[in-house]
């Protein structure tokens, strides 16, 4: 009945009198998505959706992209049930044989890279170059699971007993739901599903409900491997939809592993619903993350760092630098230069090559700026740049803000200015006199994702990086908070969620691990000595 629903659907949606620019469909034709009908929101082996609409919308123009039919509540289950069983064979295939698939699902990112990119742009908002460098973020990480399907290695432990072996023994886990956000709608997937596949695993992903064309076109190259293959295209599922679909995936025991960026407040709700059921989580929340700069910093590499790392996406990067705390002794001339470039960046259309700066994600967005504005205006802070949103052509159609500088005279590391997280292109600027406060401050949050310290003195790099430093999951030295590489493991501490993504061990939560130990003696004495005989 479900296949003669779907066939039902794709009738019906063929039919449409909205027009689509010529910037939007000419990117969409290129990733095989028509937009001139609905477009279906899941898979599971066969398209299809019946279930509510959610309309893509353009950021920089305000363009309706898009009308997407997410998953209805018996296409989810289906898509739950076809994932389950998917990975009950993919399991079994030998993982340098899952690492040939990882590695031809790089080949066919690779291919359409900048096509990709550019729909990241389009729905999303982020720059060209930022929209590019996500899909490669895609594409590196598929590089790093291809080795590491070869090294996923248990180990061996010496055992007390004679002729007995002691292993610990990793082997897949089962069915990962990746719940991802808007600000990355291909990269943050990418993390989760090439470690998800190297391991064994079988994925069912539920995008943010304002970026699903990202995640459909990621889906359709991804299928065509797995297709191709005679893999069961649900070990790559999808399902488009809002809270309505990403509950039910949440609190499914069926669900092994949850991994959900997002928000602090929805990220609190996700992790005690999925250890209520004691399934696991990986956690990535907010960061709120901060800047530190000291005398002996070199400012030619610390201002344009901050620069990006409080402007890039237009502050929508989980790693966007909120605060800065400035040694007194260089805070006048660091924030000549600060403001000075902020003053050269215009906002622009985000698709052209030369744009910095584009628009907030969201009308909703623009919003919680302008109130954020309005309350450093209330209790006195300066502000340096910005604080405005661009009304008047040709952006008026767009979620365009300015990039603001906010100073002020004192800090109360207790209050919400500095303790909460802006989703907006807004810094504020404390001055301190000693390190040591300036890591209290640092600290002084819930969050705990990232943090970067500027100094040349080797004493200055010891404390931050030690047990009395920064207390971040990412600690960096004259490098900005905003960007990393796949190399190393992604995530944060404390509210952030402690969760890890990408590297170094992160691969290690992806499967289920057992200590196996074996006696190949003709004895069965027992651990400790234990003596259990008459």
């Amino acid at each position: 009945m479900l296949s003669i629903a779907r066939q039902t659907i794709r009738n019906q949606s063929r039919v449409s009198t909205r027009a689509l620019s010529t910037r939007a469909s000419t990117i969409l034709s290129k990733l095989d998505i028509d937009a001139s009908a609905e477009v279906h929101g899941v898979y599971d082996g066969q398209w299809g959706g019946s279930g509510e609409i959610v309309v893509s919308r353009c950021p920089t123009t305000g363009e309706e992209l898009a009308r997407v039919r997410t998953a209805s509540k018996e296409e989810l289950r289906e898509a739950l049930a076809r994932t389950r069983e998917a990975y009950t064979i993919f399991r079994n295939v030998p993982a340098p044989k899952r690492g040939e698939l990882v590695r031809q699902v790089r080949e066919a990112l690779s291919a359409k890279r900048d096509d990709l990119g550019a729909l990241v742009t389009l729905e999303m908002g982020k720059i060209l170059t930022e929209g590019v460098g996500e899909v490669q973020e895609f594409v590196d990480i598929c590089d790093y699971a291809v080795g590491l399907s070869r090294m996923m290695n248990g180990s061996f432990i010496a055992s007390e007993r004679p002729e007995h072996s002691i292993l610990h023994v990793p082997n897949p886990l089962g069915v990962v739901a990746v719940l991802s956000a808007f600000n990355f709608p291909v990269a943050v997937y990418g993390w989760n599903l090439a470690l998800s596949m190297a391991a064994g695993n079988a994925t069912i992903w539920k995008p943010s409900p304002t970026t699903p064309l990202c995640s459909i076109a990621i889906t359709k190259i991804i299928s065509r491997v797995l297709e191709a293959n005679g893999i069961p295209g649900a070990v790559a599922s999808l399902v488009t939809g809002d809270k309505d679909v990403g509950a039910p995936l949440v609190n499914d025991p069926g669900v092994e592993l949850v991994s959900f960026t997002g928000s602090e407040r929805v990220g609190r709700i996700v992790g005690q619903a999925v250890m209520s059921r004691f399934g696991k989580t990986i956690l990535e929340l907010g960061g709120n993350n901060a800047s530190i700069v000291m005398p002996d910093a070199d400012l030619s590499l610390a201002v344009p760092a901050v620069g990006f790392g409080a402007i890039g996406t237009a502050g929508q990067r989980c790693t966007s630098t909120r605060r800065l705390y400035l040694h007194r002794s260089v805070a006048g001339e660091f924030l000549e230069r600060l403001e000075k470039l902020y003053k050269s960046i215009k906002p622009g259309d985000p698709l052209e090559s030369k744009t910095l700066l584009g628009p907030l994600h969201t009308h909703a967005a623009c919003g919680i700026y302008s109130q954020a504005v309005d309350h450093l205006k209330s209790i006195g802070s300066e502000l340096l740049v910005g604080g405005k949103a661009y009304d008047s052509a040709p952006f008026k159609g767009g979620n365009f803000v300015e990039p603001t500088i906010s100073v002020h005279k004192s800090v109360n590391k207790s209050d919400s200015v500095w303790t909460t997280e802006v989703f907006a292109p807004i810094l504020n600027v404390g001055i301190f006199d000693e390190l040591d406060q300036a890591i209290e401050w640092n600290n002084a949050v819930p969050q705990g994702l990232s943090s970067s310290l500027w100094t040349r003195d080797l004493r200055n790099v010891g404390k931050w990086i030690g047990p009395s430093g920064s207390d971040t999951g990412i600690v960096n030295v004259n490098v900005g908070t905003s960007g990393a590489e796949i190399g190393a493991p992604f995530g944060g501490n404390k509210s952030t969620g402690w969760g890890r993504e990408s590297g170094g061990d992160a691969w290690k939560q992806y499967v289920r691990w057992s200590a196996c130990t074996i006696n190949f003696s003709n004895e069965a004495p027992l651990a400790q000595g234990v003596n259990f005989s008459a």
